[in-house]
């Protein structure tokens, strides 16, 4: 019979509620510091609380779990009978999750795999439902990891912010930072490359980035069943209009899913955030 194995994530997969339920996946929260006070994502501070301490120029930074988090999250799991932990997380060139769950997971008294998604919201969030649907059919943790790789592998991430400044300020902006000079006359198109956030596209107005946004998901979908996730932060009178459009034009999408990004992602990118993934099946 094959091992129970438990799927454990970070809280910046940003996964609906409903599909964390039905595959039990445990999630490890990262927090979020505003001024002198460290508020945990999705507990003590919600998105609308984020933006608005940025539009107000306090101080927001973020912070990852410690081991300590992830090693009681490896013990709940193994008290719960599982027999191994596939625990996947944002990509490691933008937090040091990935780090405190692996020194945690050679404590463990249990295998874990821990798995850098090399992206982050449900770019992740794909990965850890495909991990989770795997281990539900009785895969081996190879397997599951397997699976896991393969949907993060082929999913990708495209996004617009209205300014770079939160992303400077992050010190998250990567090869981006040539954007910075002509920020005030552009709108920058980013995107996942490597683990990293890279420079895509300038575009003059948010008007032309969004509708270029809408064009390279198009594009990236093609003919292939895909999911896509449509994210943004204080932003859905944006969000909901182009989740349509992307409804009305890809023919092989099977979910699509609206959600607004939490704190701490919030805090690097800034009020305004629209962003895309399309993730193949």
């Amino acid at each position: 019979m094959p091992a129970h194995l438990a799927i454990v994530t970070d809280s910046t997969a940003y996964l609906p509620q409903d599909a964390v339920d039905r595959h039990r996946i445990a999630t490890v929260p990262l927090s979020v510091v505003v001024g002198d006070e460290v508020l945990i994502e999705g507990v003590e501070i919600s998105p609308k609380d984020v933006a608005e301490a940025l539009r107000a120029k306090r101080r927001v930074t973020t912070s990852r779990p410690g081991p300590e988090t992830f090693a009681a999250a490896y013990r709940a799991a193994a008290e719960a009978g599982a027999e191994g932990v596939v625990s996947l997380h944002l990509s490691a060139e933008l937090s040091g999750t990935c780090e405190a769950a692996r020194l945690a997971a050679a404590e463990a008294e249990l295998p874990v795999r821990v798995v850098d998604s090399r992206m982050v919201g449900m770019a992740l969030g794909y990965a850890v439902l495909a991990a989770a649907e795997a281990a539900a059919a009785g895969r081996g943790l190879d397997e599951v990891v397997a699976a896991a790789e393969r949907r993060a592998g082929a999913s990708r991430g495209f996004f617009y912010v209205d300014t770079l400044e939160y992303l400077r300020r992050g010190g998250r902006i990567g090869a981006a930072r040539a954007l910075l000079g002509s920020a005030l006359a552009v709108k920058p198109l980013l995107h996942l490359s490597g683990g990293r956030i890279e420079p895509l596209e300038k575009v003059r107005t948010a008007s032309r980035a969004i509708a270029r946004l809408e064009e390279i998901a198009v594009e990236q979908a093609g003919q292939a069943e895909v999911d896509i996730t449509v994210h943004h932060l204080a932003a859905e009178e944006r969000a909901e209009p182009l989740a349509e459009r992307l409804r009305e034009r890809v023919p092989g999408l099977r979910d699509l899913y609206v959600g607004e990004v939490g704190a701490v992602i919030g805090a690097h990118v800034g009020p305004g955030l629209l962003a895309v993934v399309v993730s193949p099946r």
